[in-house]
């Protein structure tokens, strides 16, 4: 059989009699979309991070565009960000109308680097909008800080890192607002794509509910603009039978990486730094090599896959070249031309993870 990249079938069959259950009192209920299941998700979820609300949405890009849209971020604004993520992040600030303005990653932690920020800033910046890459957290203190003294808005792009612990608090709940992904890949991923919205502000709160169906208030009464951001009933009691699951996934993925970085500080090969002051879910284990396209091919006739996250940065994607307000990035584009990516998965035995790290020395 082949070495999956993401397990997710163990995973299953782990936790398949409280999935299944769960799926079936949904279709007994019949209520598919809004069910109870939904509030029962947000309190597991909000209770997790930390945070006063806790909003389902549809996916990590809508969690993320809904924000920017509580936010009141739109045309003539900028939002600064990574130049070195998924296009979501970008997408979401070009759907609102505003302008996306890159900058340039830490080479350490491939984070936003947080030095660049001040320079970047314009009177017409309005947010900053940190990803944070790969499961770690980016530097969200010194943001927070940054964006108090200039009056700008926070919104945290958890969308990789749900739950990753940060100075005593957990990713997702470090700024003004935070946006994280279900998607099935993610750490805590949903068996479609789904998404979630963090906040301590009940106005923001209660006008991302509101926004999140069709900006209406209460029955054909709508006084704002909104979507068709609703999470489906479903999703949510899958994620609630998996949040029981998901500290000890959590432990295991850091048991993986920390094997995965052992070995690899042998052979001298680069992976994110994370700093003491925080931890990484591990979204992906992800290192650098010189000759990316020679090594994925050797892997691949190992048996042992991989995946490039990215392959480009944000300026250089077709449709956001002209939209976008970039200066030099010369770490961002110099790592999307060495990244790859190896299988991570919490259910990972030592003897697979043994096999992986063998075919990595051999294709160096």
């Amino acid at each position: 059989m082949a070495m999956p990249f993401i397990d997710l079938k163990t995973q299953y069959q782990a936790l398949k009699p409280k999935i299944d259950a769960r799926i079936q009192a949904v279709l007994d209920h019949g209520q598919y979309i809004m069910g109870p299941e939904i509030e029962e998700c947000e309190k597991k979820l909000a209770a997790f991070v930390g945070s006063k609300h806790a909003l389902a949405v549809a996916s990590g890009t809508d969690a993320a565009m809904m924000a920017l849209m509580a936010l009141g971020v739109g045309p003539g604004d900028e939002v600064i960000t990574s130049s070195f993520t998924f296009v979501a992040t970008i997408e979401t600030i070009v759907l609102v109308g505003a302008t996306p303005v890159l900058v340039d990653i830490d080479p350490e932690t491939f984070n936003l680097d947080v030095k660049q920020i001040e320079a970047a800033i314009t009177s017409k910046t309005k947010a900053i909008m940190p990803v944070s890459l790969y499961g770690q957290p980016a530097d969200m203190d010194e943001i927070n800080t940054i964006a108090r003294a200039k009056k700008l808005f926070v919104i945290e792009d958890a969308c990789q890192s749900f739950g990753a612990p940060y100075k005593g608090k957990r990713s997702g709940h470090l700024s003004d607002l935070g946006v994280t992904s279900f998607f099935p890949a993610k750490p805590l991923g949903c068996y479609g794509d789904g998404g979630a919205i963090f906040t301590d502000n009940d106005e923001w709160a209660q006008l991302l509910a509101a926004i999140r169906v069709h900006g209406q208030t209460k029955r054909y009464f709508h006084p704002h603009i909104g979507v068709n951001g609703r999470l489906d009933t479903i999703q949510c009691a899958i994620l609630c039978a998996k949040m029981e699951r998901y500290p000890w996934e959590l432990e295991q993925r850091e048991k993986v990486a920390a094997r995965y970085t052992t070995a690899f500080r042998k052979m001298d090969i680069r992976a994110p730094l994370v700093k003491s002051d925080r931890g990484s879910v591990w979204a992906q284990y992800t290192i650098r090599v010189p000759n990316r396209d020679e090594f994925q091919r050797r892997m691949n006739e190992l048996g042992v896959p991989t995946a490039v996250h990215y392959p480009s940065t944000m300026a250089e994607q077709p449709a956001y070249t002209k939209l976008v307000r970039a200066g030099k990035l010369p770490h961002a584009t110099l790592a999307s031309r060495e990244v790859v990516s190896l299988p991570m998965y919490p259910d990972m035995t030592p003897a697979v993870q043994d096999q992986i790290i063998a075919a990595v020395e051999k294709c160096l």
